[in-house]
């Protein structure tokens, strides 16, 4: 790995482990501020946590009524260098200490061609999952748009992290520091292991917020790296 590359070491998808000190987690640092949300309301209402049959949990949101996007390594089986079955997979929409309002099994999902879970440092860009679900979980008027990452803009960035995973907890209150090695967008929102996959949004010139990165790394400190969305 070469320059900022170098960085691409902590991968977030959580599973399950017990919970650690704040600061004992990668992308929070000494400083991090976060909250919890309420995904009964907008913009959140896009928010689901991903699960498998193995344990492991991710974030993902809604992109349609019955697609979901979430960070491909969630999917990647190291033990067994593939990726797991669509019918291991599944999704709990608005999930609040074991409530949710809807459960979605997943019947098919696309990896993005570019991405190489062998080469995660170098291909982490492309690290996105499409979802395709088993049913509605989500009406057209509630979802939020893809936008472009503007350095300095606003952010917020909310997910199932390890250390609150039954929650939606996360910072509402952080920045776009810019785009980094391969396009990725530097943030210095706190999320940690669990967050992966969880919507990096970003406020618009116009006032109104849009997702801008599918959040896929963190860095020593807090903060991170999310992969842009496909326009």
């Amino acid at each position: 790995m070469k320059g900022a590359a170098a960085l691409l070491v902590f991968w977030l998808c959580g599973a399950g482990a017990l919970a650690a000190p704040d600061v004992a987690l990668p992308g929070l640092g000494l400083d991090s501020h976060r909250s919890v949300v309420d995904v009964n309301t907008a913009p959140w209402r896009i928010l689901g946590r991903v699960q498998t049959s193995l344990g492991g949990r991710c974030t993902g949101f809604a992109v349609a009524p019955t697609v979901m996007v979430t960070a491909a390594h969630c999917l990647w089986l190291p033990a067994t260098r593939r990726y797991i079955q669509p019918e291991d997979v599944h999704v709990l929409m608005g999930y609040m200490l074991g409530h949710y309002r809807l459960h979605a099994q997943v019947t098919h999902f696309v990896i993005a061609p570019g991405y190489d879970p062998q080469n995660e440092g170098g291909t982490a860009s492309q690290d996105r999952a499409t979802l395709l679900l088993d049913r509605k979980v989500i009406g057209s008027e509630e979802l939020v748009p893809y936008s472009e990452a503007h350095t300095g803009a606003a952010a917020m960035l909310v997910g199932y992290p390890q250390d609150r995973q039954e929650m939606p907890y996360g910072d509402i209150a952080c920045h776009i520091n810019g785009l980094a090695v391969n396009g990725l967008i530097h943030h210095d929102c706190s999320a940690t292991r669990g967050d992966s996959g969880g919507p990096l949004l970003a406020r618009q010139p116009d006032g109104q917020w849009g997702i801008v990165g599918i959040d896929v790394l963190a860095t020593p400190g807090r903060g991170g790296f999310a992969a842009p969305l496909p326009h």
